[in-house]
């Protein structure tokens, strides 16, 4: 039995409606996904109060046994694959103007980073293998797979400080943001692999790289699409997981802008605390999301279920919601006057015992 409550979620079936619909148009319908998602959806949460509600005790406990939760999810998956597949066949069969041939690329990149990275970045933190796959088959959508490594192992860890690639730093440009944190990261993604394996002297260049594995994968799949499809064709998936790509990275850049965990005297960090990432109780976006915009406690207790975390009073809040926001972080001066504020204020608050 579905719980309504669980069914709430489904909300994010609809960029996937949006998307149908740019796939099946040929003229300036083909933009329709990114018209809702920046345009509907920032709308709405204008209208819409943020809520702080959070569960009670026995309300958690209902929630935490209810599987409908890991099955919405699970559903993402063929999901994802299957409007990949439609975009592959009607990209090499349609005959479209050059702006119906990007509007329906922008579209399929907005599925890659709201229905591929975005639930893939909830199921990577879970300890089961079956669900672990499942979030490498949706990164692998999305030319990702890195993230798996970086996100899990580097960021969790490294957020809220210059060492972390994904945390943007004050006045830091979006724009710039994107290369340093896409590299970087990247990168780290293979440090993160080398000091694993010889941990364990298990030899570096093999098969038990994860990072080369996932190298060799992804290089595989755009292989077979350039085959079977062409270059044409593949190189339009290329252009739709890299706009996924960005718009998870500009979600990043609006999640930790600005805030720094301090080093105590012992020449270690603090603890990561709700304080170190912004969070936003706008319920539009939280469900069309997954609450990725709970970010604070997610970060707080990073094995929590995305369907169990809760609204911490202590955590920084965003003055709109994820889309308003990302939106803003596209014109800095602008985005630096509404955020640099609060980021100061937070500073003054900061104490960090020895």
């Amino acid at each position: 039995m579905f719980s309504l409550r669980a069914l709430t979620y489904l909300i994010a079936i609809t960029l996937p409606i949006t998307v149908a619909i740019s796939f099946l148009s040929s003229n300036a319908w083909t933009f329709f996904p990114v018209i809702y998602a920046f345009g509907v959806v920032p709308m709405l949460e204008l209208f819409f109060k943020p809520s702080e509600k959070n569960l009670t005790t026995a309300e958690r406990e209902i929630v935490r046994q209810d599987r409908t939760y890991d099955l919405l999810l699970y559903l993402m998956v063929p999901l994802q694959w299957g409007f990949v597949l439609w975009f592959l066949l009607a990209m090499s069969t349609d005959e479209l103007p050059t702006y119906a041939v990007v509007g329906r690329t922008l579209s399929l990149g907005m599925m890659c980073g709201v229905i591929g990275i975005n639930v893939a970045h909830e199921l990577g933190h879970r300890s089961s293998k079956f669900e672990q796959g499942l979030s490498k088959a949706l990164l692998l959508s999305s030319l990702y797979l890195h993230f798996f490594i970086e996100h899990n192992r580097g960021h969790h860890r490294n957020v809220a400080t210059h060492d972390d690639p994904a945390t943007a730093r004050k006045n830091e440009w979006v724009f710039l943001f994107w290369v340093r944190t896409i590299v970087l990261s990247w990168l780290h993604a293979w440090k993160l692999e080398r000091t694993r394996l010889q941990r364990t002297n298990t030899p570096v260049v093999s098969l038990h790289n994860e990072m080369l594995r996932f190298q060799l994968i992804q290089l595989v799949l755009l292989g077979t699409l350039f085959f079977f499809a062409g270059g044409y064709v593949m190189l339009l998936f290329v252009g739709a997981a890299a706009t996924g790509m960005l718009l998870l990275e500009t979600v990043n850049y609006i999640e930790h802008y600005g805030l720094l965990r301090q080093k105590r005297n012992n020449g270690k960090y603090e603890r990561v605390m709700p304080v170190h990432s912004w969070n936003s109780n706008h319920v539009v976006g939280r469900l069309m999301l997954f609450e990725l915009s709970r970010h604070s406690d997610h970060h707080y207790k990073a094995s929590t279920p995305y369907h169990l975390l809760s609204h911490i009073d202590e955590a920084p809040q965003l003055p709109t919601g994820y889309p308003g926001m990302m939106l803003l972080s596209l014109f800095p001066p602008l985005f630096f006057h509404m955020m640099n504020k609060r980021v100061e204020g937070l500073q003054d608050k900061s104490e960090v015992p020895s």
